[in-house]
């Protein structure tokens, strides 16, 4: 049953995430979440590997779509600095959002990876989209409010994972 949330990959960062790796698995877009993933939830900014790696993806015709549960004001906020499409209030897990903007995107599900830190939400989203996914450490420890509810749902699958044999092995590369 837990197997819902293993991720297709574990990467330690976002960045980390390669053209050429997208180009190996034939990964044409890269629906990502925004908080604690692509930037941290409290620095709008973002730095400047960040911008450096949204325009190799851009230079490769890689497509990076922000997927967030966040409402449509916060996220374009956030974005204000970047040139980047987004879906706002995605409603992770559920993927009705996801599942849309792939078929509005003319790409297949083989064709598309869901990038996050959270189990619960963006993992189980990129399941249940029938889409690979990539499970990345938080960019900072700290988190909202909310997020910490999922975190503490999320030790519990790691404990329950870890008394089964499976273990997260973080990777440079997927």
């Amino acid at each position: 049953m837990l197997n819902i949330f293993k991720p297709t990959w574990t990467l330690k960062r976002i960045y980390n995430l390669s053209v050429t790796q997208c180009q190996q698995n034939n990964i044409k877009a890269i629906l990502t979440d925004l908080d604690n993933t692509l930037i941290a939830w409290n620095n709008p900014n973002g730095t400047q590997e960040l911008h450096e790696w949204l325009d190799e993806m851009q230079t490769a015709g890689i497509q990076v779509i922000v997927v967030s549960n966040n409402n449509h004001e916060r996220v374009k906020k956030a974005l204000d600095n970047f040139n980047l499409d987004f879906i706002s209030s995605a409603h992770k897990p559920l993927a009705n959002k996801i599942k849309q903007k792939i078929k509005s995107l003319k790409l297949t599900n083989n064709e598309v990876v869901i990038v996050g830190d959270q189990l619960l939400t963006d993992i189980l989203a990129g399941h249940l989209a029938y889409v690979k996914s990539i499970l990345v450490k938080p960019l900072i420890t700290s988190d909202k409010w909310m997020t910490k509810i999922n975190r503490f749902f999320e030790k519990i699958i790691y404990r329950i994972w870890n008394l089964t044999g499976f273990k997260i092995n973080w990777q440079d590369k997927i």
